[in-house]
């Protein structure tokens, strides 16, 4: 007898190009469950209410939520774990018999890869690049695991990140100092810098924009970390700029392997072989770089 084949999915704008369907579709292959996990575009917000009462209404299991939509589907869901509601901020969705329930692995998948490093980033300053979910996942992820002693955020637009945080009414914002993008001295001295934004995505360069922080400035230095959480391609132009400066860095392609892990046991209740998908991810972002 054929059994029924659960749906996963990942919500967001013109992600065609994710990984996650090959790290989930691997994980599920490899262990012989009965799940599938496939895009889904969603061109509009106003989309996500109708999108994820038609979720209930088909059974699908659950969902990734990335850029744009974050915090979009807050509203929207029943429940909301500890660790979402902390920042108004979902990237996972879990399907509980017709109940929506919200979490966020990205705070520990962000976390994972610089575990090894925390006694060099507690009590020093770090910063961010971005002003959306994932940054807010970043500093979430600082604060309850390495306890900077300051959080310098870099945006475009300061007024617009205070904004989030009175939305959001979140009670790290106090080790948070909002800086212009375009102060970059500041980066200096910082021990951890960190792109959350899809600046430097292949594909998706804006006005010749690849990377967050000027490549011909040499801002970075040896003594820092560089950890951009764009992962296509596995080294992007900052990263190879921070690799140049004799920096430590960090792809993107750990923290997504990383919050993948956490929402495939959400959904699952079972381990991802991580070793099997991370060969075949990788396997996967070399052949498409070869292209």
């Amino acid at each position: 007898m054929t059994k029924t084949i659960k749906i996963l999915g990942l919500i967001g704008r013109a992600v065609d190009y994710s990984y996650s369907p090959l790290i989930h579709n691997t994980a599920c292959e490899i262990l012989g469950i009965p799940y599938y996990y496939t895009v889904f575009n969603i061109a509009d917000p106003d989309m996500i209410p109708d999108a994820l009462r038609g979720a209930k209404a088909l059974g699908i299991a659950g969902f990734n939520v990335t850029i744009p939509y974050k915090k979009n589907v807050v509203p929207f869901l029943d429940e909301l774990s500890e660790e979402a509601s902390s920042i108004k901020a979902v990237n996972t969705i879990v399907n509980h018999n017709g109940k929506l329930s919200g979490h966020n692995t990205d705070i520990a998948g962000f976390a994972s890869p610089l575990l090894g490093y925390k006694e060099r980033i507690t009590g020093t300053t770090v910063c961010i690049f971005g002003a959306g979910g994932a940054a807010l996942a970043a500093i979430e992820a600082f604060k309850r695991f390495f306890s900077p002693k300051e959080i310098l955020l870099f945006v475009r637009d300061p007024k617009k990140a205070r904004d989030l945080f009175n939305e959001t009414g979140y009670e790290a914002a106090s080790l948070v100092t909002i800086v212009r993008s375009d102060e970059l001295e500041k980066i200096r001295e910082c021990s951890v810098i960190v792109n959350a934004t899809p600046i430097g995505t292949k594909g998706r360069d804006k006005e010749g924009i690849t990377s967050i922080i000027p490549l011909d400035r040499e801002l970075i230095s040896e003594t820092q970390i560089v950890y951009d959480m764009v992962y296509n391609p596995l080294v992007t132009p900052l990263l190879q700029t921070a690799q140049q400066a004799g920096a430590k860095t960090i792809s993107g392609i750990e923290m997504l392997i990383g919050q993948a892990e956490r929402s495939f046991t959400l959904w699952t209740g079972k381990q991802m072989p991580v070793s099997a998908v991370r060969k075949a991810l990788l396997h996967e972002i070399q052949q498409n770089t070869a292209e």
